[in-house]
Formats: structure tokens, C-alpha cells, sequence
């Protein structure tokens, strides 16, 4: 793969889903992103702490970062406590990251169940997208979801599963968002999960700063080398890199609402 290639800002991107801090180094990286054409970030709180970081940060870059509010899993015995008013800020574009992850259980996955049902129903009340995170608890994630009603806008985060689990969220109304872990050797089944999924039907991130794809993997990620992920992508479903960007470019901003002034983009 050509790194020339990749960093045609003629092309633009959106990393859907990233944790950068408000620092420097976080400055810094949103200029290096905008360099290869990442115009736009969705910057992800994952606490109350984080939720409010990253709301603050987005209002050094209007329109072209976003933020959203939630409690990651691993927090969720922390509870939801601050975040309902944080959704209120016009630069919260989605709810989450919210879900379960019973790989590592940091909270009692009786916190996580309880918690990620109040993330649906925070969506639902103010018709906000859903930042789901799923490791390995799919079942119990399928079922809370359906026992709630999917928001109309629910996306499956760097999501990691294969054809059977990409079926189900797909049928669920959910778009998945894939990241540098489709471009990993040991990922099949997440490359045959991203080839079955329709154009329209999902999002790329980089999860920045983890899970940096090939050939960078093993080295600290950033919204920078989200290029490298869409042309890997383009290049497996053997369509036009072009093709790929402008329709995940149109896909992220209907889900997110995200503001499209041409002016704005370009700036």
C-alpha cells in the first residue's frame, strides 16, 4: 500500500470515533488529520471526567471536532450521574461509548447491563445517535437492545465481530463502524463482516490512539492514518477509493448530523 496514495486530500474523511486529549499533542494531531484530508473528528467521552475534556477541546475546532457524552463499560459502576446535562451542550453530536465488555469486567457486569439500558433510553429522549461497545458479550448486548428499541441512529463502534454478529446489528437497524483491526492478518472474519456489509450501512474510525492498522500496527494510532483503513477497505470490496470516501463521507454526516457547509469544510 502507498502511502502517497493514501494521503490524497483531494479526498475527505471523518474519524468517526477517537480519544484525543485537550492538549498540544492533541492540537497537533487534529491539524496532521486535517493535512491528509480528515476534516472531521468525533472525539469520544468515555466518563463524566472525559465527556466534559472532550466537549471542552471540540469548541477549539468548530466544525470539525466533535464530541460525544457516556460512560465506557469498564466505568459503568461509576454510574451516569453528570452526563444527562452534558447532552445538552450543542456540541454533543451522540450518546456513549456505552455497552458491555465482559473480556476484561472492570465494572460488575450487572452495572454495565444497567447502565448501557440508560444510555438507550438517554438517546431516546434526546434523539441522539448511540455509540455502542461490544466485547465479547454480543448476546446480551442484542437482547438489551431489543428489549429497549434500538435508537434510529445506533452505531457498533470498531466493531469486531463477524458475518453472524454483523447480520444481526444490520437487522437491528445498526450501522457498524470498522477500524485498523479489519486490516489485521488474524481479522478474517471481520474482513468478511465488513465485505457483506452494504456501502451505506457503515462508518471507518481509527479508535485513536489504539489499534493502529497495517503497516503501522504496534505503533501509538491517530486520526492521521484513517486514510490507510479506507483504502484498505476500497481495495478488498474493489471499488473506487473515491467511491468508498464520499459515501462514508455522506453516511457519518446523516448519522451524526453533522453541519455540511461546503465554506466550512474547506476552511
Amino acid at each position: 500500500m502507498s502511502f502517497q496514495q493514501v494521503q490524497d486530500i483531494s479526498l475527505k474523511w471523518v474519524d468517526n470515533h477517537c480519544h484525543i486529549e485537550n492538549s498540544d499533542e492533541g492540537r497537533e494531531a487534529v491539524e496532521s488529520a486535517k493535512n491528509v484530508g480528515v476534516k472531521k473528528l468525533i472525539n469520544v467521552g468515555t466518563d463524566l471526567e472525559t465527556s466534559r475534556e472532550v466537549i471542552t477541546f471540540s469548541q477549539e475546532f468548530p466544525d470539525a471536532v466533535f464530541s460525544t457524552a457516556g460512560v465506557h463499560p469498564h466505568e459503568a459502576s461509576k454510574g451516569l450521574e453528570g452526563i444527562k446535562e452534558l447532552l445538552e451542550d450543542p456540541n454533543v453530536v451522540a450518546v456513549g461509548e456505552c455497552g458491555l465488555d465482559y473480556h476484561y469486567n472492570h465494572s460488575p457486569p450487572a452495572a454495565q447491563r444497567t447502565v448501557f439500558a440508560d444510555h438507550i433510553d438517554l438517546a431516546h429522549e434526546f434523539d441522539l445517535p448511540l455509540v455502542i461497545h461490544a466485547r465479547d458479550a454480543w448476546d446480551e448486548i442484542f437482547d438489551i437492545l431489543k428489549s429497549k428499541e434500538p435508537p434510529s441512529r445506533t452505531v457498533f463502534h470498531c466493531f469486531t465481530g463477524g458475518p453472524k454478529e454483523a447480520e444481526t446489528a444490520l437487522n437491528l437497524g445498526a450501522l457498524l463502524s470498522f477500524s485498523g483491526i479489519v486490516t489485521f492478518k488474524n481479522a478474517q472474519e471481520n474482513l468478511e463482516a465488513m465485505l457483506e456489509t452494504p456501502i451505506d450501512q457503515f462508518m471507518i474510525e481509527t479508535d485513536s490512539p489504539y489499534l493502529a492498522p497495517v503497516p503501522l500496527r504496534g505503533r501509538q494510532n491517530a486520526p492521521s492514518n484513517l486514510p490507510i483503513i479506507g483504502q484498505f477497505i476500497a481495495e478488498q470490496r474493489e471499488v473506487d477509493l473515491k467511491t468508498l470516501s464520499e459515501q462514508v463521507w455522506l453516511t457519518t454526516h446523516a448519522f451524526y448530523g453533522l453541519p455540511s457547509d461546503d465554506s466550512k469544510e474547506n476552511s
